[in-house]
Order: structure tokens, then sequence, then C-alpha cells
């Protein structure tokens, strides 16, 4: 028997929690400007680690 939660009830209580604790959901665009961030410093990390860029100290300690 599957016991894993859906995505459906797992939405469900993540509405639940904003309408409870009074937090309002970010707009599009800051979801997306968010997301943007995240994307640019895995990026930046996989470019020094794997690429052709050398890899900075402060990079050395990035867990991916």
């Amino acid at each position: 028997m599957n016991t894993s939660p859906t995505l459906k009830s797992i939405q469900a209580q993540v509405d639940d929690w904003i309408t409870t604790f009074g937090v309002r959901y970010f707009s599009e665009l800051t979801n997306m400007a968010i997301l943007t961030e995240e994307v640019g410093e895995l990026a930046r990390i996989m470019a020094r680690r794997y690429g052709d860029q050398s890899e900075k100290k402060s990079d050395r300690q990035a867990n991916l």
C-alpha cells in the first residue's frame, strides 16, 4: 500500500499553514527571481568545479 503523500495533499498542507499563520504567497515575479538566483549559484559552482573556470577557495566548501 502506498503511504507516500500526494502532491495535492502536500499543497493543501502548505496552504493551510499559510492561511493559519497569516503569511502570504510570493508573487510570480518574486518566485521566478528567487529560482533564477538559486539556479545561477548552482551554475557558477558547476562551471568552476566541472567546467573550464578555476574554482575559488570559497566554492570548495560548497556542497551540491
